[in-house]
Formats: structure tokens, C-alpha cells, sequence
């Protein structure tokens, strides 16, 4: 019998739209049990942004989609950390981390200990950012 293969991402999934449900749903098609770090309305603050949805309401979308095993808060921006915790055995990123220096480092750290790094292209033309600016301007239209 083989083990069980335990999957973890993580993100803001501020404004969820169909980019994260695209990621959520290829992520667990890849392992049998997925772990989905949702950051931290502090860990958001560290890129000078503020998440439109509150941290609880975020969590609580994420744990009840239907691709996701777990939802749990992600703390801290070192996913080497969570693996200490959790012992993952592949790791979902967006390619915008792929060949990133900072990222390089991570990746070595995960190569060490077997963990599968996965890189998924990000949905074209569609992120949080994008909608968050886009309402911005409507209500300044109005």
C-alpha cells in the first residue's frame, strides 16, 4: 500500500475568484490529502496591503471549498517552517515564485527533505489586486 501523499499551499485568497479555485482544484488532483495556509491578516500587512475580507471570513471560504481537507492560518512567509509542522510531501506555489533568488534558497531547503515543489501558472487576467483596483474606480465614478 502506498502512503499518503499530503499536499500544502498557501495565500492571501482575498476576494476569492476563479484563479484560486483553479489552484485549490489542480493542487488536489496531485495528492490525496490537501492543507491550505491562508494568511494572516498581519502577514497580508507585511506587503504594505490590507485584504478587503477579513482573515476569519478568508478561512472559513477556503475550509469549505470542496478541494480543501484543512485550512489552517499561515503565519509566517516561511513555508519551510509549516513543512517542520505538517511534514508535507509536495508543494503548490504560482509560478511567479519560479526562478525568483529569494526562492531559490526555499527550493534547495525542500529538495533536501523530498518535498515536490509544483509550480502552477497563474489564471490570465485575473487576481485580487486586478479586482480590488477595478472597484476602487467604480466607486470613484459614482
Amino acid at each position: 500500500m502506498s502512503k499518503m501523499l499530503l499536499g500544502y499551499t498557501s495565500g492571501v485568497y482575498d476576494l476569492f475568484h476563479i484563479g484560486h479555485l483553479n489552484l485549490l482544484k489542480n493542487a488536489k488532483g496531485l495528492c490525496d490529502k490537501l492543507i491550505v495556509g491562508v494568511s494572516v491578516d498581519k502577514l497580508v500587512e507585511y506587503k504594505n496591503k490590507r485584504s478587503v475580507i477579513p482573515f476569519e471570513e478568508r478561512i472559513e471560504i477556503v475550509r469549505n471549498i470542496k478541494y480543501v481537507d484543512a485550512a489552517i492560518p499561515q503565519e509566517e512567509l516561511d513555508k519551510f517552517k509549516m513543512w517542520e509542522k505538517l511534514h508535507f510531501d509536495v508543494l503548490f506555489v504560482g509560478d511567479d515564485w519560479f526562478n525568483a533568488p529569494s526562492w531559490k534558497e526555499m527550493e534547495e531547503k525542500f529538495n533536501k527533505v523530498g518535498v515536490r515543489v509544483v509550480y502552477f501558472p497563474y489564471t490570465k487576467g485575473t487576481s485580487s489586486t486586478l479586482l480590488n483596483e477595478t472597484l476602487v474606480k467604480l466607486r470613484e465614478e459614482k
